[in-house]
């Protein structure tokens, strides 16, 4: 089924992701899943949105840019980032993001402040290499590798690899549960499952309506889409080469690169479709003048 022709967006592109969970209007969505996900360790009541980059302290230090970045009720700050590919050092990765937001926090000399809690949440669309076990969820913290006590419990790692979830819809038990069988089945479903009954499952099947989308943000998916396509096929294709070359070769440029680029080619084609400049500008997140220099 072609994307046009599915009922739902896909939660797991780039574009369906943040249309779900990225607005400030509709924060309870991020809320409600962050509860899921931290269940009997953290209860969330409220979330600011943050800017998603952050500059290094120079020139030559590398910027950090997440999907989304919010702040809890109580301080603490959740990097959620969704990843539809393997790629290498995608763990040093995340411990440069979490310790990005660490060093922001700038504290006083005298220690008389703790550090705010920061957490970064992965939603994976493939199975980590490091596997740490066979369940879906994989929860990482600071710990005392002879006792097995937690050592800091204000920083963590929540990993949602999707492949090992294999439930099927009446075999739902918990609210993760749910929440995961959502993210894998959205975009093939045509009615929301009666095992999501909470309001805030109406409510996202209700935004992730394809005929709710406007002319620009359907014309935004469709090419998101079209991209992802054609990184996956190159990416494929580069681990081959590598694999009949005998040797391990860069598979891409980096997150942000590609970001960059995908933006800069959903552009042109907005500008080739005569959309007006501020409108490329708001969907791509990119400068009037880089616009106009396409």
């Amino acid at each position: 089924m072609s994307a046009s022709t599915n009922k739902y967006i896909d939660p797991l592109s780039d574009f369906g992701f943040k249309h779900l969970f990225g607005g400030e209007p509709n924060k309870e969505i991020m809320i409600a899943f962050l509860n899921a996900l931290f269940e009997g360790e953290k209860h969330i009541t409220d979330i600011v949105y943050n800017p998603t980059e952050l500059a290094g302290d120079d020139r030559e230090h590398k910027k950090a840019c997440f999907d989304l970045l919010c702040t809890g009720d109580k301080g603490e700050q959740f990097i959620v980032e969704m990843q539809r590919a393997a790629h290498n050092n995608f763990e040093d990765r995340c411990i440069f993001y979490l310790s990005r937001l660490i060093h922001q926090q700038k504290l006083k000399r005298n220690w008389e402040v703790k550090l705010k809690e920061v957490f970064l949440v992965g939603i994976l669309d493939f199975n980590m290499k490091n596997c740490l076990s066979n369940h879906f969820l994989q929860s990482i913290s600071l710990v005392n590798t002879g006792t097995g006590k937690i050592f800091h419990n204000g920083l963590g790692f929540k990993f949602l690899e999707l492949p090992k979830f294999g439930k099927k819809e009446d075999e739902l038990e918990t609210e993760l549960d749910k929440w995961v069988y959502m993210l894998k089945h959205m975009h093939s479903l045509d009615q929301v499952p009666k095992y999501l009954d909470k309001r805030v499952f109406e409510k996202i099947f209700n935004i992730a309506e394809m005929d709710k989308l406007s002319p620009e943000q359907q014309f935004v998916y469709d090419s998101i889409l079209q991209r992802e396509e054609d990184d996956q096929y190159r990416l494929g294709y580069a681990e081959q080469k590598g694999r009949e070359e005998g040797m391990e070769k860069g598979l891409g440029q980096g997150k942000e690169e590609g970001k960059h680029e995908t933006a800069l080619a959903i552009a042109r084609k907005m500008k080739e479709e005569n959309f007006e400049l501020a409108k490329i500008a708001g969907f791509t997140a990119l400068s009037i003048e880089e616009i106009e220099s396409l």
